[in-house]
């Protein structure tokens, strides 16, 4: 089978928006691993507003698109055997690494966007979608949502919506996440029996998995907006590196873990982070400029279709570099 080996167009700025979600992850992982018994700071509250479960619903969104883009270069058993070698490489960082995702992938991926894709494609898919992730926030949110996120990203592949949708879609989002997460700032230490707005405080998680899956909405569609071709040369390699990227970074966040934890400011976080990132993207240029797939990416694709996949670039007009991007689906 040499399917996998056709030249296809990269959508340079999915590759962008996964690039901005792994350094998104990087700095929530590392933030998430001090949290504990000492007063919050300005860095805690910042977080998370802006950051805490805002990217991994961009993962599943883009995961979802990925599934169609493969799927119409490959069969299912192929994919199937591309969430197993998921899996498995989930289960490998769960050794180190217990609040690991792609064990979650991997499984939803299985259960439902294979079953789904026998199914009509569009619409019907993402109403379906929307229903599954209502649900999911309802049941508290987290990982629940994942099912519900992949179908959507699953029918606007699909669907294809023009570009003159992001930015009206950005403003009503970047609002509702804003009143959201003013709503669960206000309502978030207010026991239940004695707040003014009784409503918002028993049902606070509610209101921050609405105002988390808002705000990723919200960087979804801004990002491209405002994308130039600095920004796209730092956060393309980022994103195309992405599974090598994520797992390095949850190796680092392990080992640093007992200095963040000791640093009541948490500006450690933002310097663990910062210097993780900076280092990936270089690192991610670096390996680019003279491979096809990142290194966990290859050992993927290898195990995916049980053969040695070439990887080594051949010149500089080799076939799986970017090619001039066609749009966001």
């Amino acid at each position: 089978m040499v399917v996998h080996l056709v030249p296809v167009t990269r959508i340079r700025e999915l590759d962008a928006l996964r690039g901005f979600a792994v350094g998104g992850i990087m700095l929530v992982n590392t933030w998430q691993h001090t949290r504990g018994k000492q007063p919050s700071t300005g860095v805690d509250w910042v977080v998370e507003a802006l950051f805490q479960s805002r990217f991994y619903p961009i993962f599943s969104l883009l995961f979802g698109i990925g599934f169609v883009l493969f799927l119409r270069r490959a069969g299912r058993w192929v994919l199937l055997s591309r969430l197993f070698w998921l899996f498995c490489l989930g289960l490998a960082q769960h050794v180190f690494y217990p609040g690991e995702v792609l064990t979650d992938y991997a499984f939803y991926g299985a259960l439902v966007l294979l079953p789904v894709s026998f199914l009509a494609r569009g619409l019907p898919v993402l109403l379906l979608g929307a229903g599954v992730t209502a649900w999911g926030v309802i049941a508290g949110g987290g990982p629940v949502l994942i099912p519900g996120l992949f179908l959507i990203g699953m029918a606007l592949m699909d669907l294809s919506p023009p570009r003159t949708l992001l930015l009206p879609v950005f403003a009503v989002s970047a609002l509702a996440s804003t009143l959201l997460t003013l709503a669960w700032f206000v309502s978030k230490d207010c026991p239940p029996g004695d707040c003014a707005t009784p409503w918002f405080a028993e049902h606070n998680w509610t209101l921050y998995s609405l105002a988390a899956l808002t705000g990723a909405a919200a960087y979804t569609t801004g990002l491209p907006l405002v994308l130039r071709p600095w920004l796209s040369a730092v956060l393309e390699p980022l994103g195309r590196l992405a599974l090598t990227n994520y797992l390095t970074g949850t190796a680092v966040v392990v080992l640093a873990s007992p200095l963040i934890k000791t640093d009541p400011t948490r500006w450690s976080v933002i310097g663990v982070a910062a210097v993780t990132v900076i280092a990936q993207v270089l690192f991610s240029r670096w390996w680019l400029a003279r491979f096809r797939y990142g290194p966990l990416e290859w050992i993927w694709r290898c195990l995916t279709w049980f053969r040695r996949v070439p990887n080594r670039l051949e010149s500089g007009r080799d076939q799986n570099r970017p090619l001039p991007d066609p749009g966001v689906p």
